[in-house]
């Protein structure tokens, strides 16, 4: 909290013996920086306490500070915040409610959150567990019936051993890649991760102090990979390789001969460890099988598997994740789980154990649903002039090419948003190779899709030809 202060005060804090740069443009943030972020004009305080400043970081003798006071913030922030990055879904969110408060109809296909309630069975489960007093801290680790409810689901879907003591229970996924990262990560060392790609993978491999270094995800192959390509980044500087399938934001599948050269591949490099992220693995179409990591038995001493209940299960706000480690991370994930969060709120680790234990007709019929809207928001894309669209395998993406249209990424993001009131995302969002592309969210209704894409064509139409007219001219 800032405290009052003389302008007086500010200037003996602020000489330096000699001119610098640097500590000029600080104050010029610092204080200028304040209207700015506030949308407010700085008080004549602190436009004079700004002169007096620029004198002082001059050589210049200061002006004599009257008797006008006012609030001046002078903290210092630590250099590696510069290097956490955001997600722009929650960017482009809020500018669309903004919109919509102020009257502008507005169709959401930003946000990556599933239209549909929780299971029921789920939602009585973690009501239960509130009556029934589980109110308390848990195990750091998680409460162990839930950690033996993965094991369990694990084994019945990929055929695999797990004990329960190599898994962690987070709140959220994201908080135990936050983990895996910080854990591997440090300055002069190296991780690749898939571009494009949830934004969050570059954002805290850089602030570890790690270099992010990435590795394509191509169109023509579904938005594979290519694991000779993968293979070839490795330098003794490497710690970890991030992979994630079915994708966010192409919804592409990891094909599985791929995979399996990688994992061959790996093998002269057994010091490298691999981040598998596989949030969206229940959600897949067409016959598409989701091949886990966990089945290679020659990662698993190094695999640092990702998963939780947002997605499957409609679970977002629940806040509910978990992680796979090998045995020598356990200790150290458990360490940073006591540090951060304590353990994860009882109730949603019971809804958690009915999830996976329960009755999966609701996620069927979920994913089901989705599968219809693929169909209805790929055939609508393809269909918009200047706009190509690969048919998603897994999650509930769309991303289109929409290097035809003749408008980057981001500023179409920005025109649909502000003139049709259509919310998406740039492909840009998802990293530098996501240009030429944007990201639409089919986790809402048939009535929304199609009326996103009507608007979309209204807009590509009338612009498309203004842009061509205006090009004859």
């Amino acid at each position: 909290m800032g405290r009052v202060v003389s302008r007086a005060a500010v200037l003996r804090q602020a000489v330096r013996p000699k001119f610098r740069p640097a500590g000029l443009l600080l104050c010029l943030k610092r204080i200028a920086g304040f209207g700015l972020k506030s949308g407010k004009l700085p008080c004549a305080g602190h436009i004079i306490a700004l002169r007096d400043l620029v004198l002082v970081n001059l050589g210049a003798p200061a002006a004599k500070a009257g008797g006008s006071e006012c609030v001046i913030i002078m903290l210092k922030i630590a250099s590696r915040m510069e290097r956490l990055g955001t997600e722009s879904a929650f960017e482009i969110l809020a500018k669309a409610q903004t919109l919509a408060a102020a009257g502008k109809s507005i169709v959401n296909l930003c946000i990556g959150q599933p239209d549909f309630p929780p299971p029921a069975h789920v939602i009585e489960a973690g009501q239960r567990a509130i009556v029934d007093g589980h109110h308390g801290y848990s195990a750091a680790p998680g409460i162990l019936s839930l950690r033996e409810a993965i094991s369990a689901d694990l084994g019945r879907r990929f055929d695999v051993r797990i004990d329960p003591s190599s898994i962690t229970v987070t709140p959220g996924s994201k908080v135990a890649l936050f983990f895996a990262l910080q854990m591997l990560g440090e300055i002069g060392s190296e991780i690749i991760y898939p571009n494009p790609a949830y934004p969050g993978y570059e954002s805290i491999i850089a602030f570890s102090g790690a270099t992010p270094i990435a590795y394509p995800l191509s169109e023509a192959t579904g938005f594979s990979f290519d694991a000779d390509d993968v293979l070839s980044r490795i330098t003794p500087k490497t710690r970890a390789i991030i992979l994630n399938s079915p994708a966010n934001p192409t919804s592409g599948v990891l094909d599985r001969g791929e995979l399996d050269r990688l994992a061959k591949g790996l093998e002269k490099f057994p010091n490298v460890a691999v981040i598998s992220d596989e949030i969206y693995s229940r959600i897949i179409y067409d016959g598409h099988a989701h091949f886990s990591l966990l089945s290679y038995e020659s990662l698993r001493d190094r695999l640092i598997l990702l998963d939780g209940w947002s997605k499957s299960f409609s679970m977002t706000g629940w806040r509910l994740g978990y992680a796979v480690w090998p045995k020598s991370l356990v200790e150290h994930a458990v360490k940073l789980a006591i540090n951060c969060h304590s353990c994860v709120n009882n109730a949603t680790q019971y809804a958690g154990i009915a999830a996976l234990e329960g009755p999966q007709d609701t996620v069927q019929a979920m994913v089901a649903a989705w599968g219809e809207r693929r169909n209805i928001i790929v055939a609508g894309l393809r269909a918009l002039p200047g706009v190509r669209c690969t048919m998603p395998a897994g999650a509930f993406y769309a991303f289109p090419n929409i290097s035809g249209t003749g408008f980057s990424s981001a500023n179409l993001q920005a025109r649909l948003l502000n003139e049709e009131g259509v919310a998406l995302l740039s492909g840009t969002s998802f990293g530098s190779l996501g240009e030429g592309y944007i990201r639409l969210s089919y986790a809402t209704s048939t009535e929304q899709i199609e009326e996103a894409l009507f608007r979309i064509n209204r807009f590509l139409v009338e612009n498309m030809e203004s842009r061509r007219t205006a090009a004859v001219a």
